[in-house]
Parts: structure tokens; sequence; C-alpha cells
């Protein structure tokens, strides 16, 4: 059971830990002109000693589930070997968020590494309307690694995309997933584009609400589906005719907050409440030696008290986020 909670009655048993600000892609609602280095800030990430003190006393709290993001996690040239440290300190399920880079590659790695569960970021199955988007024209490796993870019966697959006007979310594109997840057992979720400190213009171009998703999905006679307590905030759809499933991730919704379930550790070791939260501090001076591990579960509790009833997106206010590659989006 979760010793993680807030004054609202909500309980953590989900941490998401950046490992690395670094990505290789550049998609236009996060890093348009690719990862730049933030000379402001010159700590290192994480090394693995760190992550393995992190993850002992995030178990100890009964946390549950810590899913690795970035920027790209696989970068990392440790990457395989954090996934073994946090197996190895209790955390039951370890997932990770890709942009999926060469994943026709490391599908097998990821396997056998014991890995629970996998989101793919994946915002058209257009080469072209994908290339756009990422600056990269990886497509076809992608759905090839997809395939290969199926062939080798992973079960937890996610495919998420950024919902854009104008370039994905027209019916045309709603029918093109329709079809992809009637025949992969793939869990497809839209997500609702956000505002962040470096995205505004951006925003205001390409933001559409989600519920043109979920008028979609409606029309069509797919069936709303509850959610386990360690599930992220997708609301899920399904079909007894299809293999995978839809679901929407709407940030601008009411109550989106009122589920939260989740904290965040950034690349450099700072504890983050909110996602768009104002409040976060470093807890990388309670990292350093084994003896620390009492005083850093206490601090970490001691925060549970700031964390706030919900974000303020809807008032345009980012918080602490630049972009989402420096918070692990």
């Amino acid at each position: 059971m979760s010793l993680l909670q807030d004054n609202f009655g909500r309980k953590f048993p989900y941490i998401r830990m950046s490992i690395t600000d670094v990505c290789n892609f550049k998609c236009g609602y996060c890093l348009p002109n690719g990862y730049q280095v933030d000379k402001s800030d010159n700590r290192k990430f994480l090394h693995l000693d760190e992550i393995k003190r992190l993850a002992m006393v995030f178990s100890k709290l009964g946390v549950s589930k810590i899913r690795i993001t970035g920027g790209e996690p696989t970068v990392r040239k440790d990457f395989f070997e954090i996934i073994k440290i946090l197996k190895e300190a209790g955390i039951k399920k370890v997932s990770i968020t890709t942009n999926g880079y060469h994943l026709d590659k490391k599908a097998q790695m990821l396997v056998d590494s014991g890995l629970n569960g996998i989101n793919i970021s994946i915002d058209s199955l257009d080469r072209n309307t994908f290339k756009s988007i990422t600056g990269h024209d990886r497509l076809p490796e992608i759905l090839k690694g997809i395939q290969i993870l199926q062939d080798l019966n992973f079960e937890n697959i996610k495919v998420n995309a950024v919902l854009l006007n104008n370039i994905n979310a027209s019916e045309k594109d709603f029918n093109s997933w329709r079809e992809f997840i009637k025949i992969n057992k793939v869990d497809f979720r839209f997500i609702e584009l956000m505002q962040t400190g470096d995205n505004l213009d951006y925003f205001r171009k390409y933001h559409i609400s989600s519920k043109i998703f979920k008028e979609y999905l409606d029309k069509n006679n797919w069936i709303y589906q509850t959610l386990g307590k360690d599930a992220g905030p997708s609301l899920n759809y399904i079909n007894p005719d299809y293999k995978g499933k839809f679901g929407i991730i709407a940030p601008y919704s009411k109550d989106f907050c009122k589920s939260c379930n989740r904290l965040r550790i950034t690349s450099k070791g700072d504890l983050r409440l909110c996602l768009f939260g104002n409040t976060g501090i470093s807890i990388r001076h309670l990292l350093q030696k084994d003896d620390q591990i009492e005083e850093l579960q206490d601090l970490i509790l001691g925060q549970m008290k700031f964390k706030k009833e919900s974000h303020y997106l809807e008032l345009g206010e980012t918080g602490l986020t630049k972009n989402l590659s420096t918070t692990g989006g």
C-alpha cells in the first residue's frame, strides 16, 4: 500500500523517473530545434547509485510502478542496467516511454530485460506526416519493432500521439488507427496538446480539444472502461471486435487532476509534485550514501503536503516545465 498521500486523499503508487533530457527527435510540440544543452544547469544526469537509492526509498513507500522517461531514455548507454536496478530494488512494474528509435533492433533486449510495459510515441501512421512532425523518417522501423514485440508475446504495448489540429486530427487519421488496433493488441491514446513554457505559438496554432476524438468514439460505439489503481490518466475505450483499445488523455478536462496518482523525478534529481506545478525541490543531496535513505524518505513524505489540488493549465500557467523533455512529459 502506498504511504505517499496528499492533503486531498490521493495516493501515489506510481513514479515517472526521467533519466536524461537528451532526445534524438525534433518533434514540433516539444523540441522543434532539437536537443539543446541547458547551460544554466551543469548538473549531470542521475547515475546508477543514485537511481538505486531512489528506487529503494520509493519501494519502501509503497510505490509499485516506475516509468522511465526522458528525453529519450534509450540514448543512455546504461539504460538496460537501470531497468535491472529498479527491479532489484523491489519495484514490481517497470515501463518506459520511448520515441521508438531503433525499436526493431532493441525489441528482443527489451523483452529480455524484464520490462513490464512500453509506451511508444507515434504521432501519425502516415509516413510523410510522421517525418514532418518528428524530423525523422523512421516510421517503418518503429512499426516493425512493434510487430517483433507482439511476436515475442510482449503484452503491454501502448502508442501515444499528440492530437494536432489540421495535421493528424481528421476522421481519416482516426480511421487509420482504428484499422491498426483492429489487428494489433496495442492501446492507442491521443494526448491533447499541452502548452509549455516555450511553445505558446505552436500551441495556439495546433491545439484542438480532445472532445473531437471522444465524439468519434461515441459515434462508433466504443465502450468506456474503468482503470486500475496504478494506471495512468487515460480514459480507455474498448470494442469486442478489436484486439487493441483506444484512449484519451485530456489534461484540460474537468476533474483531470482528481485521480492523479503519480509523482515525478527529473533527470537531475529534482522531485516534482506535478508536471506543470511551480513546486519542486532537489533531493539529490540525499542520494549520495546508503545511510541517507531514512532522511530521504522523510523529506519526500514531508513534500506531500505541498501538492496542489490541480494544475492550472487552463489558465495558461505552465509552471516549471519549459518543454516536455525537461521533466519527462
